[in-house]
Order: C-alpha cells, then sequence, then structure tokens
C-alpha cells in the first residue's frame, strides 16, 4: 500500500495525494512585489506533470510594512490580482491546486532602512538585533483586516486556498512567542491572550472568503530557545485555531526558523506534527528532511502527519515529485 498515493479532501478541495510543494522564498518577483515572467516559469517548472498533492508559494506581505525583503511578492494591493492571476493559470495549466501564503514580517523585516514594528520593543532572535517599535493596539486591530484583504485577493485571483504564516519568527509568531510578546494588553500575557491576533485574523479571513475557501496556517510549533514557545503551547492553540475555522495546519520551527537544534534526519519536525496530529481533526502537514519517498511512506504510515512537504528536495529536481510516485506504485 502507498500512503503517498492516497487522496485527502481538504475543506472541499480534493487532493490526489500527499505529496506538497512548500513555501520557499525566490526573490524572484519585481521591486514593488509584482508579478515577473521568472516567477511564473519557476512555479511552472515546480509543477509541471501534475505529480504534486499541493503547492503552497512563497509567502506574500499583505502590506508594504508588512513586507520582509526585497523581491518577495506582494498581495497587498487589489493591482497585485491580475499577476497573482497569471501564478494561478499556470498551477492549474498543470493540474497542480495551489493555495497562497501570506504574511506581516513584523520585527523579521530585511528591508534596509526600513522601520522595524513588532509585538513588542525586544529584537527578533531569527533576524536583526535592531529593536523594533512596538505595534499601537490601533495598529494591532488593523491587522486582521489586511490579511483579509490579501486572501480575498488570493481568492479573486483563482487559487484554491490561503495560508496565514505565522512561522519562522515572522509576525504571527512574534505574537504567539514569549519572547517576542511582552506586551502588557489583551494581545500579551497567557496563551490565549498571545494568540488573540491568530483568532481575530482566522475570523476577519474566514467572513472575507467564506467557509469554503480552505484556509490553512504555517505554525511554528516551538521555538526551541529557552523561555519561548514549546509543544504544549501549540497543541493547545491548534485546538483553538480548528475552532476558529483553519482547515489545515502546516507545522514547522518557530523562532528556530526552518531547522531546529541537533540532528536533521528525515521528518525532523515529526515530533511536533504527531502531537498535534494526535489532537485534532484537521489533516496536518510536516516538511523537513525528507529526501526519498519511503521516508515519506514511513512517515504517513506512522501518523506523524497526513500530508509531505518536500522542500530542498524538489528544489534542487522538479521531477522529484513524479520520480516518487512511480517509485511508491
Amino acid at each position: 500500500m502507498s500512503y503517498l498515493r492516497e487522496p485527502l479532501t481538504v475543506g472541499g478541495l480534493t487532493l490526489r495525494n500527499r505529496l506538497v510543494l512548500p513555501p520557499m522564498a525566490t526573490s524572484k518577483a519585481n521591486p514593488d512585489g509584482s508579478m515577473t515572467d521568472e516567477l511564473l516559469a519557476y512555479y511552472d517548472g515546480k509543477s509541471r506533470g501534475g505529480a504534486l498533492g499541493l503547492a503552497i508559494t512563497e509567502h506574500c506581505f499583505i502590506s508594504e510594512q508588512g513586507r520582509n525583503r526585497v523581491g518577495q511578492p506582494s498581495v497587498a494591493d487589489d493591482a497585485m490580482v491580475e499577476g497573482l492571476a497569471a501564478l494561478a493559470e499556470v498551477f492549474h495549466r498543470n493540474d497542480v491546486p495551489a493555495v497562497v501564503q501570506i504574511s506581516h514580517a513584523g520585527a523579521a523585516s530585511v528591508v534596509p532602512d526600513k522601520e522595524l514594528v513588532g509585538a513588542s520593543d525586544v529584537p527578533n532572535p531569527t533576524a536583526t538585533s535592531r529593536i523594533p517599535r512596538a505595534l499601537t493596539p490601533d495598529e494591532v486591530a488593523d491587522i486582521p483586516h489586511q490579511f483579509a484583504e490579501a486572501a480575498r485577493r488570493v481568492r479573486e485571483a483563482g487559487f484554491d486556498g490561503v495560508e496565514l504564516h505565522s512561522a519562522h519568527g515572522y509576525l504571527l509568531n512574534q505574537f504567539l512567542s514569549p519572547l517576542t510578546n511582552r506586551r502588557t494588553d489583551s494581545f500579551g500575557g497567557s496563551l490565549e491572550n498571545r494568540i488573540q491576533l491568530h483568532l481575530d485574523v482566522i475570523r476577519a479571513v474566514r467572513g472575507q472568503v467564506g467557509r469554503d475557501f480552505p484556509l490553512l496556517l504555517r505554525l511554528g510549533a516551538a521555538d526551541y530557545i529557552p523561555g519561548g514557545t514549546i509543544i504544549d503551547d501549540s497543541v493547545a492553540a491548534s485546538l483553538r485555531f480548528q475552532e476558529a475555522g483553519v482547515d489545515v495546519l502546516d507545522i514547522t520551527g518557530g523562532l528556530s526558523g526552518y531547522t531546529r537544534p541537533g540532528p536533521e534526519g528525515p521528518g525532523y519536525f515529526s515530533e511536533l506534527s504527531a502531537p498535534i496530529k494526535a489532537a485534532v481533526s484537521v489533516p496536518v502537514i510536516l516538511t523537513g528532511g525528507v529526501t526519498e519517498p519511503d521516508q515519506a511512506e514511513r512517515l504517513l504510515a506512522e501518523g506523524a502527519a497526513d500530508l509531505i512537504g518536500v522542500g530542498r528536495a524538489m528544489l534542487r529536481d522538479s521531477e522529484w515529485a513524479l520520480n516518487a510516485l512511480r517509485m511508491s506504485q
């Protein structure tokens, strides 16, 4: 039996198999974040052949304040919908369902000479020693609207879903982690307060795109830094995200980024994804360290996740998914 070849229904969207192209930054967009032929060609190459169960684009900024880097794609303006639609067409021409990951970088921005903002005025360990300005309560209150408008553009462009980025030290992750969230208002302190912005964003996005549009959330489930987020926090948070309307949880590292301390064997974040999968009823994605099809099969068989993201191997070899499915027959 091949677990990789099993179809899966996600929020009304049927995936032909369990292989996921995870979000990986390319810096191939125009300086203003608009689409380029180079970016379209990159995703065409990665999805050609239709072997992927799902593709997730690199993270796209929801506002100029939330831009992470020059060359990052934008979902911050209605003028970007035309280019996004061209990208959606690339995936669909290759018969691959695709979702757009959307983000606010917060204090993880590396744009030169840009004012850094974050959950609190403490340095972000994933980015720079510069100290960000803490977002005001009014600014925090506007973040859900920015995410919701970005999600609307994603749907209008013809994509199959949208993913919220709350990992790798970006803004939502900064609110979740006690290391970067020192707020004393209703968005800081207890875990429930630290995920309040997430819940507000989820509800705002749902209000904009409806219940039938798949909503994923990439969760940095542990920081691997003393005093940071631990797996118990993320299991509890995942249950709340599911309750609020998230269809898929995409598990990775928090302030540690897409790596963790120690050996990085196949599925090295399975120590995070497995307990979350055991707690929730929505599908869970695991990415990290998978380079061979049998490794993905084993992780699925062991119940570490429902879907397997393969990043660096697919980055090196655009036919990895095609070959993996042939080997899994």
